[in-house]
């Protein structure tokens, strides 16, 4: 989080007076009508993502309550803002405390919607590739360092060798316990493949996605100079806001810069891309925030036994 609050002094002090002047007035005149509903397509995610979630659970035997899977999906995009991908492990966790649900169980049916996702998030780049190649290239050799990438790529190589290893061979106590731990989980993340409402679980996971790209393509029309971007630009950017979401904590000062630097490459002025980038970004903290401090509000009513 301070790296992304640096990054963004960083990129705000990089502008003249001109342009912030510029951002300024984007922001005055966006039309918010259409951030708000992009928000309320926010909310039909969280409420797909609870709804999908109930089938896996059913397929490990537990009788899964909406209202509390609701809370749990909401709690952990709001606790995705400190560390990324902890909320998963809140969403377990609030399952263990009010339903008595194995936590390796329940983290395993997350791991299973972690998986569905990224082969989701993998179509909409192989989709962004396809349409939007050469530019969509340039900007990854651009951004991305390459050669770090294949070093640290090698180096988790290596690491996932030696725990296969242990993991296949060792009788470390500890080897052990991970072992029995990894049972729970792998009928967790099995599940998918053994329920007999599968087709329902996908129809729900394109729900899900279907929510996610609405919610990107509806807020290019709250500014004028985003409002004429083709579907190509669309899906690149939303690729890249994506892949930013899901390895920064929610995107914090990376998501705006990124975005505007996509738009760019299609003739968007560098000042409206940071607006629209900023406007997105800051909607969809503020819904995180206000259903994260609601549900952490409303869980010990909703949770009350009669």
């Amino acid at each position: 989080m301070l790296l992304g609050a640096g990054f963004t002094y960083y990129t705000y002090n990089s502008f003249s007076e001109e342009q912030v002047a510029q951002m300024k007035q984007y922001f005055a005149t966006a039309n918010y009508n259409y951030v708000a509903i992009s928000l309320l397509i926010a909310v039909c995610g969280c409420i797909f993502r609870a709804y999908r979630w109930k089938y896996a659970l059913q397929e490990i035997g537990v009788q899964p309550d909406f209202k509390l899977n609701f809370l749990a999906v909401c709690i952990g995009y709001f606790v995705n803002l400190t560390i990324p991908r902890s909320g998963e492990f809140s969403r377990a966790l609030l399952l263990k405390k009010y339903q008595d649900v194995p936590f390796d169980k329940a983290f395993g049916t997350i791991i299973a919607e972690r998986i569905v996702d990224l082969i989701f998030l993998l179509l909409f780049v192989f989709t962004a590739l396809t349409l939007e190649f050469k530019t969509l290239k340039n900007f990854l050799i651009t951004y991305i360092p390459v050669s770090k990438l294949i070093i640290f790529m090698i180096v988790g190589a290596v690491l996932f060798g030696i725990f296969v290893l242990l993991y296949s061979f060792s009788n470390w106590k500890y080897i052990l316990l991970f072992k029995s731990k990894i049972a729970g989980l792998k009928e967790g993340i099995f599940s998918i493949l053994h329920m007999p409402d599968k087709w329902k679980y996908i129809f729900f996971t394109f729900l899900i996605w279907t929510s996610y790209v609405m919610m990107f393509y509806i807020t290019v029309f709250s500014l004028q100079a985003t409002s004429h971007i083709s579907l190509g630009t669309i899906m690149v950017a939303f690729v890249i806001g994506g892949l930013t979401m899901s390895f920064t904590n929610g995107g914090f000062g990376f998501f705006p810069v990124l975005i505007a630097k996509i738009l760019f490459l299609y003739q968007i002025p560098l000042e409206a891309g940071n607006a629209f980038g900023w406007i997105i970004w800051t909607s969809q903290l503020l819904i995180t925030i206000l259903l994260g401090i609601f549900s952490f509000s409303v869980l010990p009513i909703v949770t009350r036994k009669k």
